[in-house]
């Protein structure tokens, strides 16, 4: 991998990462359409790295406040109770599917999975379930002529049930195409969770997962010495500082604006995939668009 890869790569991840489009994809997609290799899923574990450094920078108060009455609740019965040790228990219990499908479905994530058919088939029917989320939630708070507004459920009204099917649709991010945070926050709604309520957890619920899978993927580089470390670790500081912007914006963002303009262009994409695939513009399998 050159330096110039790294550079747009790492680009590409941090400004993806937060956004209900799919990292993964898009890495993948650059560079498809650019003719390089397929990063991997190494690359893109390690880069996710760097994005998630700036989730723990920016929500740093929220982890600190959590760890910290969790590790308390462990030896005082009394904080137990206490909201924050709580979350720091449903973080746990909403990271148990991807963790066990992570490893039971490595093969599969690193092969099959990046095929650009199904990529993009992913991005098309993410994009209509976020799009059916997103007005489902937008229904609930502006209510109707003969319908007045209902109340969502905050972070306060997380439960084991919830955390476990946040779970579940974060695991569904492992297939490049799905979104992390594309899959969460929508299920979030689903469950009849306000947009920062849902955002929130999702990026909370992320940390276990990414931190895991990065420093396992670091782990198996270094053993087999098949990853250009320079460019890898440059595209990881990119993917930080550019990642880091994109979360405070897009925090802002979901609190009054529709998800409606990534629904547009996750269907878009996907169908400009399909073709490109079935015309012969571009290969679906990594190894094909391989220099």
């Amino acid at each position: 991998m050159s330096w110039f890869e790294s550079l747009i790569l790492g680009l590409v991840q941090g400004l993806t990462e937060f956004l209900p489009v799919s990292s993964s994809a898009h890495l993948r997609l650059t560079a498809a359409f650019a003719g390089w290799e397929d990063p991997g899923a190494a690359f893109t574990a390690i880069t996710q790295l760097g994005t998630e450094a700036a989730v723990l920078i920016y929500f740093r108060k929220d982890v600190g406040r959590i760890l910290a009455a969790w590790f308390r609740s462990l030896t005082n019965k009394a904080m137990r109770g206490n909201h924050d040790a709580q979350m720091g228990w449903l973080v746990i219990v909403g990271s148990i599917p991807i963790g066990v499908l992570g490893v039971t479905l490595k093969d599969q994530i690193e092969g099959p999975f990046r095929d650009l058919r199904i990529t993009a088939t992913m991005l098309i029917v993410m994009g209509i379930v976020i799009g059916v989320a997103d007005r489902l939630a937008a229904r609930d708070e502006t209510g109707g002529k003969h319908r007045a507004a209902k109340q969502r459920k905050t972070l306060e009204d997380l439960n084991v049930k919830d955390g476990l099917l946040y779970g579940a649709c974060q695991a569904m991010a492992l297939v490049p195409g799905v979104s992390r945070s594309g899959a969460t926050i929508s299920g979030g709604l689903f469950m009849g969770y306000t947009r920062e309520a849902a955002a929130r957890y999702s990026f909370l619920l992320a940390m276990p997962a990414v931190l895991a899978s990065g420093t396992f993927e670091l782990k198996d580089a270094a053993a087999e010495g098949n990853v250009s470390w320079g460019p890898t670790i440059f595209a990881t500081i990119i993917a930080f500082g550019v990642g880091y912007a994109v979360i405070a914006w897009f925090m802002k963002f979901i609190s009054h604006k529709s998800f409606m303009p990534f629904v547009w262009y996750r269907i878009a994409l996907g169908i400009v995939i399909i073709a490109l695939v079935a015309t012969g513009g571009l290969s679906p399998h990594a190894a094909e668009s391989a220099g």
